[in-house]
This record gives C-alpha cells, structure tokens and sequence, in this order.
C-alpha cells in the first residue's frame, strides 16, 4: 500500500434537520417543525461537534476548501444564527477569502431581507429547492410553495448579492409527460442561475412515496426527457459536469466536486456524514453523528453514532462510485493519493470496462486519465458493478 496523505481538499458539511414538513419523496433525515426551533443550543452544539472532530482526527493544520449547509431547510434558520455558525467555524481553520459557502433554500421559507442577511453572514452561493414549476406537480410532491414563490425566490437570490445561486430541479414526477419536464427546464432556464441540479425522482425505502408509489412515467418516456432536457442546458450555455449537475463556465459546485473526486470531508450535526484522511494512522475513517435532534442536543450527549475505517478492500469501490459519476477523467496519481493504493489494484478492472466500451484511457503529460464513455454514462450501474 502506498502512503496516505492528507493532500486533498478538506469541506464541512452542516446539517440543519428541520423542515416545515416532510416530502412523501424525501429520505434524508429531516424533522418536521412541531414547535420553536431550538436555534441557539443547535448552533452551540454544532460547534462543539466540530471542535470534538477538529481533536479526533488533527485537523487544525489542514486549510478548508469549501461550507455546504444542507437539511432539511436550513432557510428556517434566522440570518444571526447562520452569521454565529460561520464566524465560529471560519476562526478554527485557514480559508481563501472567497471560499464557497452554501446553503440550501426552500421558496417558502424565505423572504426578501432574509437571502440579503444570509449574504452579510457570509453565504455566497444559495441552493434554491423549486423540484418543478407546476402547481399539481408540487402538491403531489407535499412542497409548501407554489410556482410564483419559487421564481420570486429566484429573482430575490439575483438581487441578493451572492456570487452564484442554484435551481434544484426533478424530473419523471408523477404523470409527467415530456412536455411537462421541458417547460419545467425551460422556466428554470429563463431564470438565469449559474448552476442547475436536474435529477430524476427515484422511489427510496421508508418514505410515503415507497408505501404508496405514484405512477412515473415509462422508461422511454424518462429517456426521451433526459436526451432533450441535456439539449435544452446545452443551448442555454449550461455544461453537464455530473450524472445531474449543469453549470455555466466557472460556476461548477466546489463542495460537490470535492465529494465526487474522493475528497475529504467532515459532517457535523444531527445525521450527518464525515469522511477523513488520518496520515497519522494511515486511515481512512467515516463518521456518522447522531441522528435524531432530541438525542443530538441531550446535555449528556457524544455526538459520535459511528466510526468505521474503510477497508483497504473497499476503497477501489468507493472511489469509483464517485468519481465515474464526473464527466471528466481522473488520473492514476488521483486514483493512488486518494485510495493509497497502487493503481495495479484495479488495472484489470479498468481494462475490462474499456473493453466493454463503457471507459477509455488517454495519456496526457505522459500520464494515463480515465473517463467513463457517453455509453457508460447512460449505463452507469452496469459500470461500477465492475468494481465491486
């Protein structure tokens, strides 16, 4: 095995677990609001979460890359709160001036004043979840805003003053036809973001959806909305970078990108999920936080539910269902720091789906770069089963 280094970029996500209600869709751990948000102990918690992975793992050396600030809604929380957030988790690590701070963003949460305080407690980039633009298709999927709420939410993350702002996007709702998707996408499109997440609504275990399935369209039918909806982004200027990711040059999501290429990142608060490079033990380790709100913020607390090392077995595997989800290629010596194994672990490997036709090799500055192919990106599972 090679040498572990702590050479690749270190993110935080932080995970708010509140939501207005909860989606039939949704899987995420996510609560829904039955009274006063307890705000100030969650942010004091969140802290003491971080400075507990700061001392577990030696990270007060190691630069921050980029803040993601996901949920449930993290909107729901006041502009002071996320201003204390940051100012605390910004003073224990060196960062760029602009580093990328997100946070996520439901049109029914929000207000005017409210996107321009997120922007003064130092959020630079706002991830707006609109999920579609027609009224049946958002009450079929339990959102609390309707259509003019998610364009006035837009407009108002124009005017905010961030540098960049996001769509979430789905498509494949329930009886939706093609033209239903692609006005979806066309109204987003006039909206003008840098930065459109477009996904398919798939079915998870224990959600309302997954008890009670609605009717989705055939499978021609989702196929014909993604060739035409990439075509549509293409048009418009957005570049597809990821299996559901489209951004306009330059406005490629930082954070996302570090998980995708197998970078390092620590996950605090309720549910969240960590994964750390320790050149000290020559580890890779996963950490999950306890996930329900009540246990998280009991006094007599540890924040850790799990801690699991990833097997030198598993690594190949993990770093493949990330990283093939890119639409770029990765190179042997990514491939070697980030897993610290040889990339003769996996040649074989390589070799078979480039014989399948679903990768190929390129040498640039006399260095080998993987890239899954149009063909295994459409069949994508087909690919990583492969590395398993």
């Amino acid at each position: 095995m090679l040498e572990l280094l702590e050479n690749q970029p270190l993110s935080l996500y932080i995970h708010i677990p509140w939501c207005v209600e909860k989606c039939p869709y949704c899987d995420f751990n996510s609560h829904a609001v039955k009274s006063a948000i307890p705000e100030q102990d969650y942010v004091a918690a969140l802290i003491a979460d971080l400075d507990e992975d700061i001392e577990r793992f030696g990270l007060s050396n190691r630069p921050l890359h980029s803040i993601f600030i996901g949920g449930g809604t993290p909107s729901l929380f006041s502009a002071a709160s996320i201003k204390s957030i940051l100012k605390q988790v910004l003073s224990r690590f060196d960062h760029k001036v602009d580093i990328e701070i997100t946070l996520e963003a439901n049109p029914g949460t929000v207000e005017a004043d409210k996107f321009i305080g997120f922007f003064d407690a130092g959020v630079n980039r706002l991830s707006i979840g609109v999920q579609s633009f027609s009224s049946d298709k958002l009450i079929k999927l339990g959102r609390i805003h309707d259509s003019d709420q998610a364009k006035v939410a837009a407009k108002l993350a124009t005017e905010s003053g961030v540098t960049s702002f996001n769509l979430d996007l789905m498509h494949g709702l329930p009886n939706q036809s093609l033209d239903n998707a692609l006005d979806d996408l066309k109204t987003a499109i006039s909206l003008n973001p840098n930065h459109i997440s477009w996904y398919q609504l798939t079915i998870e275990p224990n959600t309302i959806f997954h008890s009670k399935p609605p009717k989705l369209p055939v499978d021609d039918i989702l196929w014909e909305i993604q060739d035409q909806g990439v075509k549509l982004l293409n048009e418009a200027g957005y570049q597809q970078y990821e299996i559901s990711a489209y951004a306009k040059p330059g406005y490629q999501c930082q954070h996302n990108l570090n998980y995708w290429q197998y970078g390092d990142y620590l996950g605090i608060g309720c549910g969240a999920h960590g994964k750390i490079t320790d050149s000290r033990t020559q580890k890779i380790m996963r950490t999950i936080k306890v996930k329900h709100p009540k246990g998280y913020l009991d006094p007599s607390r540890d924040f850790l539910d799990q801690l699991s090392e990833v097997d030198e077995s598993e690594r190949p595997f993990e770093f493949m269902m990330n990283q093939l989800r890119l639409h770029s290629a990765f190179s042997i010596g990514q491939f070697q720091n980030s897993t610290g194994l040889n990339i003769n672990s996996v040649l074989p490997l390589l070799k078979k789906a480039q014989q399948r036709e679903l990768m190929v090799c390129e040498v640039i500055d006399n260095e080998e770069h993987w890239l899954v192919t149009q063909t295994g990106q459409r069949y994508l599972n087909d690919l990583l089963e492969i590395f398993l």
